[in-house]
């Protein structure tokens, strides 16, 4: 007979759960019941690793806060890939937009430790797209940062309403534009990924 998972092991277990079933379905519309249900454990199992749903929402905003892994690719090229990566999530049947943006609208702004995560994490986007736009040598590279952000921001709401993942391609186009009026060599790198389409549902 396998031991019995570690509190390590269990921990990660609900945590896995909530963050399907928070991303899934919204974080009002599952309480901890389910959760623990789906897990096959007590709530007061849960409460053991998580003292409250707060804290449970915290650790799945927290486990979804990941870095951009390092790239040895040119600056513009990491930059227009983004709008790639993000045209192959829109595509994917699971996809339900950004869910520090979701957390927030579900919770609204008093929610401060949400917002705070939130915040942090968009910030932390746009200084991604400063740091590879000052590699490049852009002189307001504060600026061109914050509008790619919204770019980015603005295809997730346009794929949400439209269903087409060729909302990243256009938001790329548009990144293409504002990259090289920054004086900003873009190349080949310019050319949209093909053949994305929406998963079956």
């Amino acid at each position: 007979m396998a031991p019995p998972p570690n509190s390590q092991t269990m921990k990660e277990r609900i945590l896995e759960t909530a963050d399907k079933l928070f991303y899934l379905q919204g974080i009002r519309a599952i309480g901890v019941d389910t959760i623990a249900a789906e897990v096959g454990i007590s709530k007061r199992t849960l409460y053991n690793h998580f003292p409250s749903k707060d804290a449970l929402i915290a650790a799945y905003l927290e486990r979804r806060f990941v870095q951009p892994r390092p790239s040895d690719k040119p600056p513009a090229e990491q930059i227009l890939g983004t709008f790639d990566s993000l045209e192959r999530r829109f595509a994917a049947k699971d996809f339900r937009g950004c869910p520090f943006v979701n957390a927030v609208a579900e919770l609204g702004p008093a929610d401060r430790a949400v917002k705070k995560i939130a915040i942090a994490f968009k910030e932390s986007r746009r200084v991604w797209f400063r740091e590879r736009l000052t590699e490049l040598g852009v002189a307001d590279a504060e600026a061109l940062a914050t509008q790619l952000v919204l770019l980015v921001d603005g295809s997730i709401a346009q794929d949400l309403v439209r269903d087409d993942p060729a909302m990243a391609r256009a938001a790329k186009e548009a990144a293409t534009v504002l990259l090289r009026n920054a004086g900003v060599d873009v190349g080949d790198e310019a050319k949209p990924v093909k053949g994305h389409k929406r998963a079956p549902q």
